[in-house]
């Protein structure tokens, strides 16, 4: 990530390129306090709460920058759609992916929206944090990070006492975390963010209507699953009743030809020579190197018919990563039967574009110094963090192209 500091005349930069932002807000007061909390964001401390930064850039008047972001009512969606223009203008179109995950940001407490004891991906264990499911745009490893939207857990959806001093809305209350990211899937869609696949990690990867709702969407897709997901073979037949041998008591459901196994079982099957070694790009340290096996099958996932078993669904990749330490990864890819084994490696490891933006925002912007309870205040600070983000990525990508 390039350093504002580095950039000569980077303020007056930063002026011109935030008007279209500048433009959808209403106020005089909004007007003004939007540059200086993002001049705050972008510029050297140690803290990125509104005290230290108004201190920093805004001659101490804390209070007006506090109002600004936690209290003050200002068009939201015209600011995201916004950001979704400039981002996709930036880094989307062909070749580009958008990847759905989520980041906490610790917290001490229980009063702040949304805080709760549960899984931090930062840490890997569980913590008491908030979790924003985000959606990051990013091609040839340039990402821009264009959602965060905060998962309620489901004890704060049924605490109205809570929710009330945090200011959370009634709607839309609990909802799981791949619904949420279906939701801001359509949200950047309408605003003209264009890109060719979807990517997620097995959190979302292992919900099938989670990758049922972005193939209902037309879109392509590369996600994780777990290793004991249940597949068919692609050519698995289904036999319907009346085809199926009349003795004894009359069949009810229709048949598949094979029963399903686990992917990691199928992978197995495949033996040692269904690995083939993959470079899909080289990095600062050389190529990035790992062994992939392929493989078209079925998931399990139609509908449900006896002892618990599900019918096959639609045809899609089967991978398994295996690393240097032995460790295995299993995805689903509905990329078309024509596609290569590099092809599938390049769009699977594609994802991890999403960790700088999570990183740098935090070390870098203070995504995670916001000291705010409400939901509203949570938001904007959010939003204006990605609003930074983006500006750094234009005076980077501008830099190269200069160059």
């Amino acid at each position: 990530m390039v350093s504002v500091t580095a950039v000569k005349n980077w303020p007056s930069e930063l002026e011109r390129w935030i008007q279209p932002f500048v433009d959808h807000l209403d106020h005089k007061v909004q007007r003004t306090m939007a540059p200086l909390y993002l001049l705050g964001l972008l510029t050297p401390g140690r803290r990125k709460s509104i005290e230290p930064m108004a201190q920093r850039v805004a001659g101490g008047q804390w209070q007006s920058l506090h109002h600004f972001v936690n209290v003050s009512e200002w068009d939201v969606a015209a600011l995201e759609a916004e950001l979704a223009r400039q981002a996709s203008a930036l880094v989307g179109g062909a070749g580009a992916h958008l990847i759905v995950d989520d980041t906490a940001l610790r917290k001490k407490g229980r009063h702040s929206a949304g805080v709760a004891r549960q899984w931090c991906g930062e840490t890997g264990k569980l913590e008491n944090c908030q979790v924003l499911v985000s959606l990051t745009l990013a091609k040839d490893e340039a990402p821009v990070c264009v959602g965060l939207r905060l998962f309620l857990p489901k004890e704060w959806a049924d605490d109205q006492a809570r929710r009330e001093k945090c200011r959370i809305p009634e709607a839309p209350g609990h909802l799981p975390k791949w619904r949420i990211a279906l939701t801001e899937i359509d949200r950047l869609t309408v605003a003209g963010v264009v890109f060719d696949d979807v990517l997620a990690d097995a959190g979302y990867g292992h919900v099938s209507a989670f990758r049922r709702g972005l193939s209902q969407r037309r879109l392509r897709w590369a996600v994780g699953v777990e290793s004991d997901l249940q597949v068919y073979p692609d050519d698995v037949m289904v036999r319907v009743p009346a085809a199926l041998p009349s003795r004894g008591r009359p069949a009810t459901h229709p048949a598949p030809s094979c029963p399903p196994v686990r992917a990691r079982d199928w992978i197995d099957g495949l033996g040692a020579r269904g690995f083939r070694s993959i470079t899909w790009r080289r990095g600062v340290k050389g190529p990035l190197r790992a062994e992939f096996a392929v493989a078209r099958v079925r998931v399990a996932e139609g509908r449900r018919i006896s002892q618990g078993r599900r019918l096959p669904g639609d045809a899609a990749w089967l991978v398994c990563e295996r690393r240097t330490s032995g460790e295995r990864k299993y995805y689903l890819s509905n990329l078309p039967e024509s596609a290569t084994r590099l092809q599938l490696a390049r769009q699977i490891k594609a994802r991890w574009a999403c960790e700088q933006p999570h990183q740098q925002m935090k070390q870098e912007l203070g995504l995670d110094h916001f000291e705010g309870r409400s939901w509203r205040g949570l938001h904007h600070h959010c939003l204006l963090t990605m609003i930074a983000y983006c500006f750094l990525q234009h005076l980077r990508l501008s830099g190269k192209k200069n160059a």
